[in-house]
């Protein structure tokens, strides 16, 4: 068990934190801010209904393939350049998708945009393990899931305000400005954390050898899987969200927005909650403490959901509880992150990159469960949900066996 903590080589100010948060929620923004516009953007492209599902399928292929390829170029590099470079490759594309009228090209700009923003998910994750570990990591990563747990929530909300001033291809323009902000300021406040004494260039022959140590870790893999299906069960959520709120239970687009607010709300409760408690309680066990509420609050949320006692009339039992389980995910996602990266100081852009394309896989992979299930019934987002949270479980055992060999080695 880690107990230890480290004090930080460099320590960031509260604005340098936001703007790491930022940038990382950059990918998972991107991926739901326009998903209310997919009827428009399908009209306007040319292509039928559904069309608009292979651009974000384009979108997740990019950001596994540039996770995976460019997190060691910043073990290589540094955390600085690759984060500009990877920022401006994502600005162009975005500002070439605002003003394409072709499907196809909006298809491999979304890939290329991905490619470059990519980075943006492995960089931050990189840098808290450069700076800190144990229980001063848990308390910078609880202050950066902050913001990338809200950004997916409230994205929805945001791309449907930009469609009340404009079209889909408003969303495009303002992700191509904030972006642009945000290399802006990253070139001004940030600071780089590995020093060319800890970089190593590498053939990508050993790179690839690296990659393989990493699989056939169990410690790791077991911690990133878990934070992966804690990805996937959020994802299960906003990927149904719009049609449980709006069509199943009657919430207008206003009291849509609010709801949204509020759940956002408990998560930041949850991930402040989380750092203040890494200082009193060992970051496992409050991570298993969140997990088997999780999974309480998961298993009433499908019973309810399926016994036809909620509907439009009393929509708030089910509401408090995805907001209940929701909640607890701020006290998983964060702590096992930091169990996957503590012993990879020396590779943390490749085990950074590897957690992240794990992340997406799984996580994106609800979507097609969600597919699966009959859309027209209230349990379908209970049931996916619970089906995140059970992998977490598993992952969870799987981690606390290959601690006990490791310790027994």
């Amino acid at each position: 068990m880690l107990t230890s903590s480290t004090q930080p080589a460099i320590r960031f100010s509260t604005g340098q934190i936001i703007l790491l948060g930022l940038v990382s929620t950059i990918g998972p923004i991107s991926t739901d801010m326009y998903l209310p516009a997919f009827p428009q953007l399908e009209q306007d492209l040319g292509q039928g209904p559904g069309s608009a599902q292979l651009t974000l399928a384009a979108w997740f292929i990019g950001l596994a393939i540039g996770q995976f390829c460019l997190g060691p170029l910043s073990d290589r590099f540094g955390r600085h350049k690759p984060m500009v470079v990877g920022l401006a490759i994502y600005v162009a594309a975005t500002i070439a998708l605002a003003t394409t009228s072709s499907y196809w090209s909006f298809c491999l700009l979304r890939l290329v945009a991905a490619l470059g923003g990519a980075i943006t998910s492995v960089i931050p994750r990189a840098i808290v393990r450069d700076v800190a570990t144990g229980h001063e990591a848990v308390r910078l990563m609880s202050q950066l899931t902050l913001v990338f747990g809200v950004g997916p929530i409230l994205a929805p909300t945001l791309g449907s305000i930009f469609l009340a001033f404009g079209s889909w291809r408003l969303i495009f323009w303002a992700g191509a400005v904030a972006a642009a902000l945000l290399a802006g300021l990253w070139l001004t406040v940030m600071p780089e954390t590995l020093p060319p004494e800890r970089r190593y260039a590498l053939p990508p022959v050993e790179i690839l050898r690296r990659y393989v140590s990493l699989v056939r870790e169990p410690v790791f893999m077991s911690s990133a899987a878990l934070s992966s299906f804690s990805t996937f069960v959020m994802f299960a959520y906003l990927s149904n969200a719009p049609l449980l709120f709006e069509h199943l239970l009657g919430f207008t687009p206003r009291a849509f927005a609010i709801f949204f607010g509020i759940n956002a709300g408990g998560f930041i409760l949850a991930t402040q909650i989380n750092g203040r408690l890494s200082h009193r309680y060992e970051f496992t066990t409050v991570m298993q403490a969140g997990l088997v509420a999780c999974l309480v609050s998961g298993l009433i949320l499908l019973a309810v959901s399926a016994s036809h006692i909620v509907g439009q009339s009393d929509p708030w039992p089910l509401c408090a509880l995805i907001i209940t389980t929701t909640f607890m995910l701020g006290f998983i996602g964060p702590n096992a992150n930091v169990l996957a990266l503590t012993h990879h100081g020396h590779q943390a852009g490749a085990a950074s990159a590897l957690l992240g394309t794990m992340a997406f896989a799984i996580g994106g992979s609800s979507g097609i469960l969600m597919a699966l299930l009959p859309p027209t019934r209230l349990s379908s987002t209970a049931f996916g949900m619970l089906a995140g949270i059970t992998g977490m479980v598993l992952c969870n055992f799987w981690r606390r066996a290959a601690e006990k060999r490791q310790k027994s080695v």
